[in-house]
């Protein structure tokens, strides 16, 4: 019995203090969740850093010279696209969804391993965490765990797309 629930208990004969809300305590599967993402967060934030430094120490050349930038930001995604391709990139075609993959070699787009990474931490908790349900046979958290990971996983490939 934690302290607030000793406090609230009739003939207890301690009140709760004014003001203060009783708080649920977190679940194994959510302080597994918490753990998992807090880990993916600090690591994902060590990439940004790690390769934003290599961009910005010139250590990595950009692909995009960066005093190019403030000219390309007035310009709409579709014209940026075939700019930047046309002008620096000089591919057979626009750099669109996973394609920057392939340009990982360039400062600016060795960016996109953090970004990416990021992206993908909340998968990874769901996974985390599904085993947990399914051996505790909570079969609605189960379903919902595996419904998160196939969308997630499908719209990150590309397969689900909206508006494209």
């Amino acid at each position: 019995m934690t302290e607030t629930e000793k406090d609230m208990e009739p003939g207890s004969g301690r009140t709760s203090k004014p003001g203060h809300q009783p708080q649920a305590e977190a679940d194994a599967d959510q302080l597994l969740y918490a753990s998992i993402l807090a880990k993916g967060m600090y690591l994902g934030l060590g990439i940004l850093l790690v390769t934003f430094a290599l961009y910005m120490t010139g250590v990595l050349q950009p692909g995009i010279p960066i005093e190019e930038l403030p000219r390309l930001w007035t310009l709409s995604v579709h014209e940026y696209l075939e700019v930047v391709n046309h002008e620096f990139l000089h591919r057979p075609e626009v750099v669109v969804g996973w394609g920057w993959m392939g340009l990982l070699g360039m400062g600016d787009y060795l960016n996109f391993i953090g970004i990416a990474f990021l992206a993908g931490v909340t998968i990874v908790c769901y996974v985390g965490v599904l085993p947990s349900f399914f051996r505790k046979k909570d079969w609605i958290y189960a379903t919902i765990a595996t419904l998160e990971v196939l969308v997630l996983a499908l719209a990150a490939s590309g397969i689900i797309s909206i508006g494209h």
